[in-house]
């Protein structure tokens, strides 16, 4: 299954997965135009795979104020890509609740992205999901440019939280 940008804007605007449940962030901080694919099949440990992309503008917000004469994308904002796919996962999956990161184990930057970068890919491989006592993803997931891997992310944890819990 593959979701489009418009879909994709979609479920930034709330209630994509249902009122109140799993969305996109919104406007600026929305990370992702489209999910080229998306599967509970499949993956690095065989249980969910998802691949996603981002065109790189060169006037995106973050180039200018990043560093002052170096602009290059944040990698806080690639690892947070990863965290809004992981929850889009569970939303697809019909989990309820509203998306929270809530940790990564381990992450590693082995590359930068410039503003000519063109387009970045994500991939996101689920290693396990719990549906007790709150649902919980954990996947481990990459940025990729250029068919190069330049950052990793091992164990990145979202969880979907009842609204009462706030």
């Amino acid at each position: 299954m593959r979701f489009s940008n418009k879909e994709i804007i979609e479920m930034s605007k709330g209630g994509f997965f249902g009122e109140g449940n799993a969305q996109l962030p919104s406007s600026l901080m929305l990370m992702i135009d489209e999910i080229e694919n998306i599967t509970t099949e499949g993956g690095r440990h065989n249980k969910g795979q998802l691949d996603a992309s981002l065109k790189i503008l060169p006037d995106h917000w973050f180039f200018g104020c990043h560093f002052q004469g170096d602009p290059v994308m944040p990698g806080c904002l690639g690892l947070d890509a990863l965290w809004q796919l992981l929850g889009v996962f569970l939303g697809w999956s019909g989990l309820k609740g509203k998306g929270r990161a809530l940790g990564v184990g381990k992450v590693k930057f082995s590359g930068q992205i410039y503003p000519d970068a063109g387009s970045i890919q994500y991939q996101l491989h689920i290693k396990r999901i719990f549906k007790r006592p709150m649902p919980l993803g954990v996947a481990d997931g990459v940025v990729i440019h250029q068919d190069r891997i330049i950052y990793e992310a091992s164990d990145l944890k979202v969880g979907l939280i009842d609204g009462s819990l706030e």
